[in-house]
């Protein structure tokens, strides 16, 4: 599939521009969140907030959601569906969460047993809704309880071949079987349902949206852009599905289209932003494209707001986005590494990554003892507890790796190439068993990247091009990898790789900051190359 042109920067302002001025105005009318046809047996009053309810529960925005279907209570008191609805709003399978106990409370509502709910479900289909929703809460742990749930959502949709929510919500059903760990070939089942769900009906946001997280990665990233490129014109009134489109564009390199959806999604009011899932997409994407000053300044305004939101799930965005700014900005050093920031509830992955920029940082700077110090915080983060960490089970693999990367610079910050080397390259081979996951690395230096620099600075060029290939395949047309490719390719006396590279370079950093490593390069070999040509 061709790539895309990105944006150029002008165009894109307007652009962001326009759509968060439309966004302002439709506030004040009927919300646009797409379409769907969910047939029921409610009373009327009850269907409008009843659609709007689904159509919120498609887009993740779980609050609106909740108060929707309370609404579709409050005009048909009876109506199943409307407790079924507010129910789901307290599972979110992607996210691996499930608050059992609040929605076990909306269906206590609607009646003190399974029976006796069962029994105000108007229609057998409207009763299988409502069984699979009794399983999804039922007794046992949540990942037996989820299969169950899947179990009655694939018997829903044979019994009821045209009932296309059934559908959607049985795509999103298998991809909550994960439990927060991607599995390849059940996303890719899911990404099946939801792109025959996508082709057919265009303004489905479920449709789209699902479509999204089964394919955000490098590998099936562009059979999900066509849903991306569709998301956020399908329910412009959902932050979320602003957002959910640079799910896509992170996994193809697509950086401006990256900036301008997280843009959006961070909301109108930017003194009021902070440390959350746009933000710190949005700084990562500020960062590939070279504006390291408009991101450091973006991690100030976030910083300013902890103290306004100091939930933990705040401190854990900001750290990785501290972690993020130390790592990739290159030559930019200033008095963020060493800002107090309370990381104590961040979990013990997010930990590890501060601990590992710090000490990155520290031998940036040329400081062995502080990167010393670092290591050894880094190593005691290997003592974790799984259940107590945000990121879930596979923060493990990111520690490991975060250690041994750290460990083999400290070796060769203190002389000791081979087994410092040797470091990198356990990293590497780590990182090359996990299954490739979605938006900014939480390896927030990938290994193969920092695998590749050490090999070109020791001399061995065509080792270091192998290695900035792959971190390429993992992490398409980021810039450093780009950057470190070129270099290798021209060193090893490969020409149509360097000439490639540097182009690609040049086009992601055509509105970087001036004077950041690699920017002036990149030009003055394109210059060349098209000179050679002439």
């Amino acid at each position: 599939m061709p790539r895309r042109r990105p944006l150029r920067a002008p165009v894109l302002l307007a652009a962001v521009l326009s759509v968060v001025s439309a966004m302002t105005a439709a506030a004040q009318a009927a919300p646009r969140l797409g379409a769907v046809r969910f047939p029921n047996s409610g009373g009327p009053a009850a269907q409008p907030a009843f659609l709007r309810g689904v159509l919120l529960l498609h887009s993740f925005e779980y609050r609106s959601a909740t108060a929707a279907f309370q609404e579709a209570q409050r005009a048909d008191p009876g109506f199943a569906l409307a407790y079924w609805g507010e129910a789901m709003t307290y599972t979110h399978p992607i996210w691996n969460e499930q608050t059992a106990d609040s929605a076990r409370l909306v269906l206590a509502r609607l009646g003190p047993t399974p029976e006796a709910r069962r029994a105000r479900a108007r229609t057998p289909r409207e009763q299988g809704y409502l069984a699979a929703v009794e399983l999804l809460y039922g007794e046992g742990e949540k990942a037996r309880r989820d299969t169950l749930y899947a179990e009655a959502m694939e018997r829903l949709m044979a019994a009821y071949p045209r009932d296309d929510e059934a559908k959607a919500f049985y795509a999103l059903a298998l991809m909550g079987l994960s439990q927060g760990v991607r599995n390849v070939p059940t996303y890719v089942r899911a990404g099946a349902i939801a792109l025959e769900l996508f082709h057919r009906l265009p303004t489905h946001p479920g449709a789209a949206h699902y479509v999204i997280h089964a394919f955000d990665d490098p590998v099936h990233a562009p059979l999900g852009l066509p849903a991306a490129l569709a998301y956020s014109k399908i329910a412009p009134d959902a932050l979320h599905a602003q957002h959910m489109t640079s799910h896509i564009f992170v996994a193809m390199g697509m950086w401006d289209e990256t900036v301008a959806s997280n843009t959006i999604a961070s909301g109108p009011v930017r003194e009021r932003w902070i440390a959350g899932h746009p933000s710190s997409w949005l700084h990562y994407g500020l960062l590939q494209q070279g504006r390291h000053g408009e991101a450091r300044r973006l991690l100030e305004l976030v910083r300013g707001n902890l103290t306004a939101n100091a939930r933990p799930i705040v401190q854990w965005h900001y750290v990785g986005m501290r972690a993020t700014q130390l790592v990739n900005a290159g030559d930019w050093i200033d008095s963020a590494g060493a800002e107090p920031v309370d990381v104590a509830s961040v979990g013990p992955t997010m930990r590890a990554v501060d601990a590992f920029a710090r000490g990155y940082d520290a031998l940036r700077r040329g400081d062995q003892t502080a990167a010393e110090k670092w290591e050894a915080e880094l190593e005691a983060s290997g003592m974790r507890d799984p259940a107590k960490d945000p990121y879930g089970p596979t923060g493990g693999t990111i520690v490991a790796i975060l250690q041994r990367e750290l460990r083999g610079l400290v070796r060769l910050g203190a002389g000791d190439t081979g087994p410092g080397i040797a470091l990198l390259q356990e990293a590497a081979a780590i990182e090359d068993t996990m299954t490739v996951d979605f938006g900014p690395p939480m390896v927030v230096k990938p290994s193969f990247e920092l695998l590749g620099e050490v090999l070109l600075a020791g001399g061995d060029a065509a080792g270091a091009q192998r290695a900035f290939e792959r971190s390429l395949a993992l992490a398409p047309r980021r810039p450093l990898s780009l950057l470190g490719l070129a270099r290798s390719a021209q060193a090893a006396g490969d020409p149509a790789t360097a000439a490639r590279s540097w182009a690609e370079l040049r086009r992601v950093w055509s509105g970087g900051d001036p004077g950041i490593p690699g920017r002036d390069e990149a030009g003055r070999a394109v210059s060349a190359a098209e000179g050679a040509a002439r």
